[in-house]
């Protein structure tokens, strides 16, 4: 069965972008960047790819994509209906009405049930891109963590999770770190959770 990975960078303080969504205050190095297009190069949108070397390179973790309208918005903003046509793509939205792009489904019932549908399909994992909202209420289907922490605090603006209180226990599984004092580490939800 396909997991349900929630892949995404954070703040110290556990914020995933500003109050207007903002993302630029995160510290990237040439190191860190190096290693996602290498480890996962899908996760880079369409558009950057070529520029990256990465235009031809094959998915590796990843197959399809679901995204809350906060975390689609910024593509759309800039004229980009279609930010991951490499991936399956699913957006989860109440608001968006109808999908700009063929390419682009709407989830605009229940996103559990879809997901829960997604983790039956064959292929390779499902990628969880955020928001915060979208991950709080996917948390019982959240199979695994991914989390990109930034040496940075926000003080304010959109958590990681945002939901019910609902103590979701996971275990570390590996960790590493970069020049620019971020680290990666994986989590899988643990056993008796």
């Amino acid at each position: 069965m396909r997991k349900l990975v929630y892949y995404v960078g954070l703040t110290v303080d556990g914020y995933i972008a500003g109050p207007g969504g903002e993302v630029d205050f995160y510290p990237l190095s040439d190191a860190m960047a190096a290693w996602i297009n290498e480890r996962y190069p899908e996760t880079v949108p369409t558009h950057l790819r070529p520029a990256l070397g990465l235009g031809d390179q094959p998915n590796r973790s990843f197959d399809t994509i679901v995204m809350g309208r906060g975390t689609y918005e910024p593509a759309l903003t800039v004229g980009i209906t279609s930010p991951y046509t490499h991936l399956r793509q699913l957006v989860v939205s109440s608001t968006l009405g109808t999908s700009p792009d063929p390419d682009v489904e709407l989830i605009t019932a229940d996103p559990l049930e879809a997901v829960r549908k997604l983790k039956e399909e064959d292929g390779l994992d499902i990628w969880l891109a955020g928001g915060g909202r979208l991950a709080g209420a996917l948390l019982p289907e959240i199979d695994e963590l991914i989390i990109k922490s930034y040496p940075v605090v926000a003080g304010t603006g959109r958590p990681v999770f945002d939901g019910a209180f609902e103590p979701s226990r996971f275990e570390r599984t590996d960790a590493t770190s970069f020049d620019s004092g971020a680290t990666v580490t994986w989590f899988a939800r643990a056993a008796d959770s």
